[in-house]
């Protein structure tokens, strides 16, 4: 595991250099603290990367939290006959996985100028843990799950939705199939007159007044009088956005999550702002099932909020 990590940031020095994010006007930024989630799997890098990058753009604080669940709360087979002799072999490889995300953490402070600053949960379950971090930050940085990484079975796999309502905060999150070779630059809003995304697109305001091009996609039936594409325009004019903004039509009630990742796909969006929707007792995602599908199958960095 160890190695694999290692090896995996042999370039990063060379990514960062090539990195597509231009530091512009951090002074003027509203996104002043950031909170980047660390864990066993190989995408942790990715979002180290990317989150440094963003702090360094716009002038933020950046901590590194690392928190996964515990491989002897992940295989309860161990709590079987032999238990006694499978917890050290289980503790060893936690320890082991802990060593090469600081190992992780240390490379990448050591490329570039701006500071992190390392955290890790002891004893805390992960959702709880982030979402407590994440109560004093601006932005956290979460990576989709992965379920063809098994080191990726440490995270729950509900853990972003999960953090995002625990916390209120809003998550740009990663995916685990994309290099995120820009961000930001194009940006798809997928707009409903709601508090997600309401709260979403109010966290995607400084991103968006560095954005090239801008394209708003509203639900259906949802453009009223104060809060339809017109409303969203002006309230992003306030906010010095200046990117031209493209209106599209509305997708299919039926597959929101399909007609807007095939939408994004269609413009270029490098980035998708939406809101997270869920009940919050059982959790289970709403809006057509969009929130799910994005998490499940999204190619693009998508900014939510619950």
């Amino acid at each position: 595991m160890g190695c694999v990590i290692l090896d995996s940031i042999r370039h990063a020095s060379n990514q960062s250099q090539s990195n597509p994010i231009q530091v512009k006007d951090p002074t003027m930024s509203p996104l002043r603290s950031i909170l980047v989630h660390l864990d066993p799997s190989l995408c942790s890098r990715t979002r180290l990367l990317l989150a440094r990058d963003l702090a360094e753009k716009h002038g933020a604080h950046l901590n590194a939290l690392y928190g996964c669940t515990p491989s002897i709360m992940d295989m309860p087979y161990s709590l079987n006959e032999g238990a006694a002799a499978a917890i050290p072999i289980l503790q060893k490889l936690d320890t082991e996985r802990r060593d090469d995300a600081r190992a992780l953490f240390d490379s990448v402070s050591s490329i570039g100028p701006w500071p992190l600053h390392w955290n890790e949960l002891r004893g805390e379950h992960v959702v709880t843990g982030m979402a407590r971090h994440a109560l004093c930050s601006d932005l956290m940085v979460l990576g989709q799950h992965d379920p063809n990484d098994s080191a990726a079975l440490a995270i729950p796999s509900d853990f972003a939705v999960s953090v995002m309502i625990a916390s209120g905060k809003p998550a740009l999150i990663i995916p685990y199939a994309n290099a995120c070779k820009t961000l930001g630059q194009d940006v798809l809003i997928a707009w409903a007159p709601t508090r997600e995304a309401a709260r979403a697109l109010t966290a995607a305001v400084p991103f968006l007044q560095q954005a090239r091009h801008i394209h708003l996609v509203v639900q259906a039936d949802s453009n009223q009088e104060g809060s339809g594409a017109s409303a969203v325009e002006a309230y992003l004019k306030l906010h010095s956005v200046n990117a031209p903004v493209k209106r599209h039509m509305s997708v299919p009630d039926t597959s929101v999550g399909e007609a807007l990742l095939s939408l994004a796909a269609d413009v270029s969006a490098d980035l998708l702002v939406m809101g997270c929707y869920s009940h919050s007792r059982a959790r289970e995602l709403v809006f057509g099932g969009a929130s799910r599908t994005l998490l499940k199958s999204m190619t693009l960095p998508v900014l939510m909020a619950h």
